[in-house]
């Protein structure tokens, strides 16, 4: 995902209205509220779990924004980040990242939560995908983990940011990421949720500028090019994971014409193909969502997942309602005959 200002204006618009509940409470400390309950929740690269009966929000946002819900109608936002403390080594990493924190993902595996997410600054490709841990979603603290992986400019073709954990069928942990620059990029990981040894990241999607049809990489390159694809999210259904991906541009406002295109897979290492066959990674894939200019402009950054027996589809839309805000979008995922999803 990138940033512009109107973007951060945005997101930080939901967040507002707590701190402003919090100056309140400073002068009516009976009255002390931290948290606020909606039914259009702001939210940016949302993703969701559940426990205990409660849904849980994380997404982009000052040490990463997080709700709650029993129902998933209304949800309370809270003030309080999952992060209160920003990794020193965040800042040692990715030169000019402060505390706004891009796109986690978050999973349970092996009796543990972990939660990944991205570092950067806007347009560059100097990144960096940090992990944390708790044996609680709820939990008010988490474990630092490290890094998971790193990204360098003028080293490396692609961007460590937009991480999504998926576990195969052996039970084997991998790490899907990535945004412009040479596409998605795919690395196993190992029992601690890091890369595994020897592993090297490979390219699983791209999207390429108008009447290209091959990649052309350019580890030197300082600038993110047109390869505009970016925030997978791979979800395991029957026989086949579905790999989706935001095309285009998020992040403008009412300007922004993201949209998510879906390609499958019997292997979680791809080839992913769409509808027609044709390879993602070749610029392949099969529109699944995008704004329909009535109650969105544009949608994308999703996630899908099947909770207490129904499968989800989750992303935020620029709503036309709130002038470009990004709001949270959910969806019953459907599955035709042939096995491919829609809405």
């Amino acid at each position: 995902m990138k940033l512009t200002n109107l973007h951060l204006i945005a997101l930080t618009a939901s967040m507002a209205v707590a701190t402003v509940a919090i100056a309140q409470g400073n002068n009516h400390k009976e009255e002390r509220k931290t948290d606020f309950v909606t039914e259009k929740p702001m939210v940016h690269d949302p993703v969701m779990a559940e426990e205990d009966g409660t849904y849980h929000i994380l997404a982009t946002g000052m040490g990463i924004q997080r709700m709650t819900s029993k129902d998933r109608k209304q949800w309370t936002v809270t003030s309080n980040p999952v992060m209160t403390v920003i990794p020193k080594w965040t800042h040692d990493s990715v030169p000019g990242f402060d505390k706004h924190v891009w796109a986690p993902d978050i999973i349970k595996w092996h009796g543990k939560w972990w939660l990944a997410y991205s570092c950067s600054t806007f347009g560059k490709n100097g990144s960096a995908i940090g992990l944390l841990s708790a044996k609680r979603l709820s939990s008010p603290i988490w474990n630092d983990e490290g890094c998971i992986v790193t990204s360098r400019e003028n080293r490396d073709n692609w961007n460590a940011i937009d991480p999504n954990f998926v576990i195969d069928e052996t039970d084997t942990p991998w790490l899907v990421w990535g945004s412009f620059w040479d596409g998605i990029q795919l690395a196993k990981l190992d029992t601690t949720m890091h890369i595994a040894k020897g592993e090297k990241p490979r390219t699983i999607a791209r999207r390429h500028a108008p009447g290209t049809t091959t990649a052309e990489p350019n580890p030197t390159s300082a600038h993110a090019g047109t390869n505009a694809i970016e925030a997978p999210f791979i979800l395991k259904h029957d026989d086949y994971y579905y790999l989706f991906v935001s095309w285009d541009y998020c992040c403008r406002g009412s300007k922004s014409n993201y949209r998510v295109a879906v390609g499958r897979s019997k292997s979680v290492e791809g080839p992913y193909l769409d509808k027609t066959g044709k390879d993602m990674s070749l610029g392949g894939g099969t529109l699944f969502i995008e704004g329909d200019k009535v109650n969105y402009e544009a949608t994308g950054h999703c996630a899908a997942y099947s909770l207490n027996g129904q499968d989800i589809f989750i992303c935020h839309g620029y709503s036309t309602e709130l002038k470009g805000a990004p709001v949270l979008i959910q969806r019953t995922i459907n599955w035709s005959n042939d096995g491919w999803p829609s809405l």
